[in-house]
C-alpha cells in the first residue's frame, strides 16, 4: 500500500467522523451535555489519530531499522570470502552473498522464493550440484543439528572446488521446519597442499622404509628417535629396544666419543659428514657403516642428525682376506725361493754328519742331535715350501673319519706325554668328501698338536665332525689356556706365534689347506676356558 492510498483513506474515515457524529448528535433535542459531547467527539479524534500517527511513525523506526539491519547484514556476507545462504523451511533461498551467487553463476537470477530445482532450471552448468544441494539439506533436516559436510562444485575452466559446509537447521516450538543456514568454505587449497603434503610424506617413508641401508635419527644429545626396518633386520633389536637411548651405546671403543663429538660439530655446523663407524647387534656382533651424518634442519635451526650407513662388513672382510692373501702370497714366493736355497746346503750337511757318524763312533750322541737338529731345519724348509705357491694337487674321495683316526693314532703317544686326552667321537656313517687326504692330515696334525700343547695337565681334546648342508663340520675342542682377542686377529699371519719355540708357519700352511679345499676355518676361544676351531670342508669340489 503506497503513501498516497494511505492519506486518502485517513482523510475519508476523518470526514466520515466528523459530518458522521455531527448528523447522529444533531437527531437528539439540545441538551446542557451536547456541546460537552461535542467537544469531547473532537478531543477523542485527536487522542485517536495521534495513537494511529505514532503507531505509524514506530513501525516506520522498526521498518528503517530493520532494513538497516539488513543492509548491514546483507553488507556483511557479501564481505565474506565464504558462501552464505539463508533458506526458509520449505528450501526457498531467502538471501544468498554475491560469492555464493557467482559461484552458481546466478549473479543476474531473480532467486529469492525459489528452491534448489528450481534454480537449476537458469544454470545448466552448475544443473547437478544445485540439485545435489538439495538432497544434502534434506540430510542436514533429517539430522536435526548443526551438520559438516565437504562438497564438491565442478568450475568451467574443467576444475572442481572444494567447500567444507557447515548447515544449520532451525525449527520452530512445535517442531516444524522455519528455516536452514549454509556456510561454505572453499578448502579447494587446503585440500592441494594436504595432497602434497601427504605425497611428501609418502615419498620420505618410502626413502625411509624401502633403503637397503641402515638409517638412525637422533636429537642433539644423541637419543635415538627412529630407525628403518633395515636397522632392525641387521641389528636384531626391535624398535622399542632402541628408541630414546643413545647412539653410542650401540658403538664400542673409541668411536663412543668420536660420533657424540659429530653431532655436536653438526650442531655448530650443519653440513654433511663422512664417517666410518662400528655397530654392535644384539648377538654382540660388529656390522662395519660407511656412513653419511646428515642434519636435520627445521625452521633454519638443526633439530638433530640422520645417519645413514652403507653396510660394508663383507667388503671389508674381503679386503682382509685379500690382504692376507697377498701376504701369503708374497710368503711363499720368499719361502719357495729360501727353501731350495737352504736345502742344497742342507743335503750335503746331512750326509757329512752321517760320514762322521759312521766314522767316529766316540761322538755318536753329539752327530745324533746334529742330525736331529737337520731334520727340524728340513721340516721347516718343508713348510715352507707349502707356503709357495700351490701346485696342481689331485683331489679324491676320502673317509674323513678315517683321517682323523690315523691322525689320533699317530698324535695319542705325544697327548700322553702332555697328559692330555685325545677324545674323537666317531660317527655311525661314513662321510666321504673331496680332498687330497695328505693336506688334510697335515692340517688336522697342526690344529691338534697346538690344542694339546695349549691344554694343561690333566686336559682334554674333543674332536667330533658332521654334515650340515653339504659340508663336513670338524670341531676341534680343548680346555686349555684359551686365546686372547686381540691373539685372536693375528692367527694366521705368516711368522706370528704364542708359543716361544714357534714358527709361526703352522697356522699359516692350515689356512692355505682349507682355502685349497675351499672351506672355511673358525677359532672361539677365551682365556681360560679353552679354544675351539671349526672347520667347514665341501663334500664335494662343486657344491662350493
Amino acid at each position: 500500500m503506497n503513501k498516497k492510498k494511505i492519506i486518502g483513506l485517513y482523510c475519508i474515515a476523518g470526514l466520515i467522523w466528523i459530518f458522521g457524529t455531527n448528523y447522529i448528535l444533531e437527531q437528539f433535542e439540545p441538551s446542557p451535555f451536547l456541546q460537552f459531547i461535542t467537544s469531547s467527539k473532537e478531543v477523542l479524534y485527536i487522542v485517536l489519530t495521534g495513537l494511529l500517527f505514532y503507531y505509524f511513525i514506530k513501525k516506520t523506526e522498526e521498518l528503517n531499522k530493520s532494513r538497516e539491519e539488513e543492509k548491514r547484514l546483507s553488507t556483511l556476507i557479501n564481505s565474506m570470502v565464504d558462501f552464505v545462504n539463508f533458506k526458509d523451511g520449505k528450501g526457498r533461498w531467502i538471501e544468498a552473498n554475491e560469492f555464493g551467487l557467482k559461484l552458481f553463476d546466478l549473479e543476474h537470477v531473480d532467486y529469492k522464493g525459489k528452491t534448489d530445482s528450481e534454480l537449476a532450471e537458469y544454470t545448466g552448468f552448475y544443473r547437478e550440484a544445485l540439485i545435489y544441494c538439495e538432497e544434502s539439506d534434506e540430510a542436514a533436516w533429517q539430522y536435526g543439528t548443526i551438520s559438516r559436510v565437504e562438497e564438491v562444485i565442478p568450475t568451467k575452466d574443467g576444475g572442481t572446488k572444494t567447500f567444507d559446509t557447515i548447515k544449520v537447521p532451525l525449527f520452530n516450538k512445535n517442531g516444524s521446519r522455519q528455516g536452514l543456514v549454509i556456510i561454505g568454505r572453499d578448502i579447494t587449497d587446503r585440500i592441494e597442499v594436504e595432497r602434497l603434503l601427504e605425497e611428501t610424506k609418502q615419498q620420505y617413508k618410502s626413502l625411509f622404509e624401502y633403503n637397503t641401508g641402515i638409517i638412525i635419527m637422533t636429537d642433539l644429545d644423541g637419543q635415538i628417535t627412529q630407525v628403518n626396518p633395515q636397522f632392525i633386520e641387521s641389528t636384531q633389536f626391535t624398535e622399542d629396544e632402541v628408541k630414546g637411548k643413545c647412539l653410542s651405546n650401540f658403538i664400542k671403543g673409541e668411536q663412543q666419543s668420536a660420533i657424540l663429538a659429530k653431532i655436536n660439530e653438526m650442531d655448530a655446523d650443519p653440513l654433511p659428514q663422512i664417517s666410518e663407524i662400528e655397530l654392535t647387534t644384539k648377538s654382540d656382533e660388529k656390522i662395519s657403516l660407511e656412513c653419511n651424518i646428515l642434519p636435520i634442519v627445521i625452521n633454519e635451526k638443526t633439530a638433530g642428525i640422520i645417519v645413514q650407513g652403507k653396510d660394508i662388513t663383507k667388503l671389508r672382510m674381503t679386503e682382509e682376506k685379500l690382504r692376507l692373501s697377498e701376504k701369503l702370497s708374497a710368503v711363499g714366493e720368499l719361502s719357495a725361493s729360501i727353501a731350495h736355497e737352504i736345502r742344497n746346503p742342507l743335503t750335503s750337511l746331512k750326509g757329512f754328519v752321517q760320514l762322521l757318524e759312521s766314522e767316529n763312533e766316540k761322538h755318536r750322541f753329539y752327530y745324533r742331535i746334529m742330525q736331529e737338529e737337520l731334520d727340524r731345519i728340513n721340516y721347516i724348509v718343508s713348510e715352507l715350501l707349502l707356503l709357495a705357491k700351490p701346485q696342481e694337487v689331485r683331489f679324491v674321495n676320502a673317509d674323513i673319519q678315517t683321517i682323523l683316526f690315523n691322525v689320533t693314532s699317530l698324535l695319542k703317544t705325544e697327548a700322553t706325554l702332555f697328559d692330555v686326552v685325545i677324545d674323537l667321537k666317531k660317527s655311525k656313517f661314513p662321510a666321504e668328501i673331496e680332498c687330497e687326504p695328505n693336506q688334510l692330515k697335515q692340517l688336522f696334525i697342526n690344529i691338534i698338536k697346538n690344542a694339546i700343547e695349549a691344554s694343561i695337565s690333566g686336559g682334554k681334546v674333543t674332536i667330533s665332525f658332521h654334515i650340515e648342508e653339504n659340508e663336513a663340520v670338524i670341531s676341534i675342542k680343548d680346555t686349555g689356556v684359551g686365546i686372547s682377542a686381540d691373539s685372536l686377529k693375528k692367527l694366521g699371519q705368516p711368522f706370528y706365534s704364542s708359543k716361544e719355540t714357534g714358527t709361526g708357519l703352522g697356522l699359516t700352511v692350515s689356512y692355505r689347506i682349507v682355502q685349497l679345499h675351499r672351506g672355511t676355518m673358525t677359532f672361539n676361544s677365551k682365556v681360560s676356558e679353552g679354544t675351539e676351531v671349526l672347520i667347514r670342508l665341501p663334500l664335494t669340489r662343486s657344491s662350493q
